[in-house]
């Protein structure tokens, strides 16, 4: 199954059942809406909208106001490598907040503040129920489905302190969508193997297999559910691979204009140009 959450005419959203090349129109608010219903799957399967077709829709993020964004950094092989450190015993987790959001076909925007904005291709997991210290089967369950992210990242912010935050959530920067696709509709399951990959301005910056990565998304849900409930709508962004800007030399950075297309096979693409913040 596949889903949406797709703008209206009078500024609201509704979440949305796909169905081909159409989407059916669901009575929720938006996904993250849909997920908290306790029957969301039979809600979502058996709901009868109104129907219209993609090319006329308007995606917002999949989920729009997450009650958490977790992401993990260093978690592809090829990543870590090419930036000259040793595999992880353990993750590295930082947060974003939602006001970072931006849906899949917006503008990204560069702050004044900053010269070295980079993209960072991500497989991200939504939560699909309430779980905390999971096992295994447990953290199965939990996991909705998987959408895109491109977790871009402010360097010269990230790199000011030994925190990342500050260069991660810089508001309009983080697009996500275009839509949720639940495990049974990929290879792999919850643990999928799906090429990933980021071009700027049509150049591939950045191809590889979300099967490279060191922490899964079963193993992922259970460790941060060690630390906090995951509740429906939450986002786990597993991290991205190798070929960022900033491990190149001379770093490459992203500037106004240039257009960031982030694609994961089987759930979608992320189209989205930088502008100059206002």
């Amino acid at each position: 199954m596949r889903l949406m959450t797709l703008r209206r005419a009078d500024g609201t959203t509704a979440a949305a059942r796909l169905d081909g090349d159409e989407y059916v129109l669901l009575d929720d608010p938006d996904v993250g809406s849909l997920l908290a219903r306790e029957d969301w799957r039979e809600h979502a399967r058996r709901s009868a909208g109104p129907r219209g077709t993609l090319v006329d829709a308007d995606p917002a993020p999949v989920v729009p106001r997450p009650g958490k964004i977790v992401c993990v950094g260093l978690n592809y092989r090829s990543h870590i490598l090419e930036m000259g450190r040793p595999l992880p015993e353990h993750p590295t987790l930082f947060a974003k907040f939602a006001d970072a959001l931006v849906g899949p076909a917006d503008p990204v925007e560069l702050p004044p503040e900053s010269e070295a904005m980079d993209w960072e291709a991500e497989l991200a997991v939504v939560i699909g129920g309430t779980v905390r210290r999971a096992t295994p089967a447990m953290a199965e369950q939990a996991i909705a489905g998987f959408t895109v992210m491109n977790d871009i990242t402010l360097r010269d912010w990230q790199f000011r302190t030994r925190e990342w935050l500050q260069g991660k959530t810089f508001e309009a920067t983080t697009p996500l969508g275009p839509q949720l696709v639940t495990p049974d509709d990929l290879p792999g399951g919850t643990r999928p193997s799906l090429t990933i990959s980021t071009t700027v301005d049509g150049r591939t910056m950045q191809k590889a297999d979300t099967a490279d990565l060191v922490f899964d998304p079963v193993w992922l849900v259970r460790y941060v559910s060690a630390i906090v409930t995951l509740r429906p709508g939450d986002i786990i962004a597993t991290g991205t691979p190798g070929g960022v800007g900033h491990a190149r030399t001379p770093p490459v950075y992203l500037a106004p204009g240039q257009r960031v297309v982030t694609r994961i096979d089987r759930i979608g693409r992320l189209d989205n140009q930088i502008v100059s913040a206002r």
